[in-house]
């Protein structure tokens, strides 16, 4: 298996108690449509139990020949011009591609979000593992991303993100990289204009077990603001780990195990150690009704109980449903239902 990243070498237990429980909105739509010329679109929509909305469309272009096309400019031009409509200026153009001198076509990415408490434009440009992205929100903040893959390493990934603030001047300048190999996962974020500071961390990995560590720096103070540490060990049917965050401060323990095909199991035991002697427990369970629905139940040290199952009601129609309950207060209305409807062609 590949060594994770630090932030994910406890995903598998993560996943397995947060994802798929319904009740964390009230109710959430989907919808998902693809068309011949490799354009997806998707539309959400969701409502808080706070009665807050929020939405998402969005439209992704996919240029699958890209690195394996033969095709002369010429016809990459001329591929492109047919699909391009002029009526449809800005979303046409953006999901399409653009024609550029050699054989092939680049594609590029365009979401809008728009939510209750504002909206945001982004739009993303690809080529040859260069990706450019651009957003703008309502905040009228600016932000623009460079990312550049594989090309000055293989398994190095450098991402610049530049911010800009007009109403007051302020600017931004983020330095990610990225280093994987198959035994080795490293990251370093900088910050270059606020501090400078730095975060740094690492993964390595031998025969399934795996140790990492991550730092926090600050130039300006030239002292150390953070650091964390885990251990752990992961296989095809289990995994588990242990990891301590916030100084060595946060200590937290998760096993999952793929019992079956159709069960899966696991836990996680937290401990504060500058709160008091406390230890937090979750345990949850997926279980495969058939090939096309399942169920989860989880339940933590609190007694907060949590229910879902999701089934597939017809090919591209999905449906969702999920409830939370206090055990120690079932007489008070602190229980939460939703539902979640994703459409999918």
């Amino acid at each position: 298996m590949s060594v994770p990243a630090f932030a994910d070498i406890s995903k598998s237990a993560n996943d397995l108690l947060s994802k798929d429980f319904y009740h964390l909105s009230s109710g959430t739509i989907e919808v998902k449509s693809n068309t011949p010329n490799n354009v997806a679109f998707k539309v959400t929509g969701k409502s808080s139990h706070e009665k807050a909305t929020s939405g998402a469309i969005e439209g992704k272009y996919t240029d699958k020949s890209l690195g394996k096309s033969t095709r002369t400019a010429k016809a990459a031009e001329t591929d492109a011009r047919k699909r391009v409509r002029p009526s449809a200026l800005s979303l046409s153009s953006s999901l399409t591609g653009i024609a550029v001198p050699g054989p092939r076509v680049w594609p590029l990415e365009f979401s809008i979000v728009l939510s209750r408490h504002g909206s945001t434009l982004l739009t993303m440009y690809r080529r040859a593992g260069l990706t450019l992205t651009q957003t703008w929100n309502t905040a009228n903040a600016l932000d623009t991303k460079v990312e550049l893959a594989d090309s000055l390493a293989k398994g190095l990934k450098a991402e610049t993100v530049f911010s800009f603030l007009p109403a007051s001047q302020k600017k931004g300048v983020k330095l990610n990289l990225t280093f994987k190999q198959s035994a080795f996962h490293g990251r370093a974020f900088f910050d270059l204009l606020k501090g400078p500071t730095a975060n740094v961390d690492a993964v390595i990995g031998h025969e399934g077990f795996i140790a990492g560590a991550s730092a926090g720096y600050d130039v300006q103070k030239a002292a150390v603001t953070g650091y964390s540490a885990a251990v752990g060990y992961l296989a095809p049917q289990y995994s588990a780990a242990v990891t301590a965050t916030d100084n060595l401060s946060i200590f937290a323990a998760s096993y999952y195990h793929k019992v079956n095909s159709q069960v899966e199991a696991g836990a996680k035991a937290t401990w504060n150690s500058k709160s008091g002697n406390t230890v937090g427990l979750e345990v949850a369970s997926k279980y495969r009704l058939d090939p096309v629905s399942f169920a989860k139940a989880k339940i933590n040290d609190r007694g907060v109980a949590a229910i879902a199952y999701n089934v597939l009601l017809r090919p591209g129609v999905t449906l969702g449903l999920g409830a939370s309950f206090d055990t120690q207060k079932l007489e008070q209305a602190t229980h939460k239902v939703g539902a979640s409807f994703t459409f999918e062609s």
